[in-house]
């Protein structure tokens, strides 16, 4: 049996417990601190590797006004190319596209560009209405289209993408997305069939936001 005087016993529990409560609040400062920490770690730009530049282009987008590598500059942007008629896999590349569009609603430094690879169907007044079936707001998204050949060289030699014929004719490419920075420099490559796509394109255009001192 204590015998230390209630008061005393009293005064010695709280100086404890005085004790316990800075320890306490010690260690919650300190585990505080190092998530705060570890979420600006996190935030860091992540430097993408640059794979090759855009070569200079002029091609025409839905609304009739001439869309070049130039008027691109500053802007970061994700390509895409398809064709309206296509009944394989250009509804899913311009699914995936719309939903960037939603994800991207207020990031108005990344832009959307689809590339027809059938330029002598995809007038512009075509593609406006193909743009409007996904509900694509012209200032954000490009549908373009132009000269067959600057297309096919686009494609082929500034993008490095499939692009061929079908002995009727039809259009045969590639269903990968490709991300441009504000300097028109390819910085990432993407596929179709990647279940993570839409979050990697996301992480990839916020590190290039940072990069260039927006995000």
């Amino acid at each position: 049996m204590s015998s230390e005087p209630p008061e005393d016993a009293v005064a010695s529990r709280m100086h404890r417990l005085g004790w316990a409560g800075a320890f306490l609040v010690f260690v919650l400062a300190v585990t505080m601190g190092y998530s705060l920490w570890r979420g600006s770690e996190r935030r860091e730009v992540v430097n993408l590797p640059v794979l090759r530049a855009v070569p200079d282009f002029s091609l025409t987008d839905q609304t009739g006004v001439t869309v070049s590598k130039e008027s691109l500059r500053g802007n970061i942007w994700i390509a895409d190319f398809f064709f309206s008629r296509c009944q394989g896999p250009c509804p899913q590349l311009t699914a995936r596209m719309a939903e960037m569009q939603k994800a991207l609603a207020k990031a108005p430094g990344v832009k959307l560009v689809s590339v027809t690879v059938d330029p002598a169907y995809d007038t512009p007044e075509v593609l406006r209405k193909y743009g409007e079936e996904f509900q694509a707001d012209p200032e954000k998204w490009k549908f373009l289209t132009g000269d067959p050949e600057v297309v096919k060289q686009l494609v082929r030699e500034g993008f490095m993408q499939m692009l061929a014929e079908e002995p009727d004719g039809e259009p045969v490419h590639g269903t990968t997305f490709v991300m441009v920075d504000g300097n028109g420099m390819v910085r990432g490559v993407y596929m179709l069939e990647d279940p993570d796509l839409i979050s990697k394109m996301l992480l990839d255009a916020g590190n290039l936001l940072r990069e260039q001192g927006q995000g």
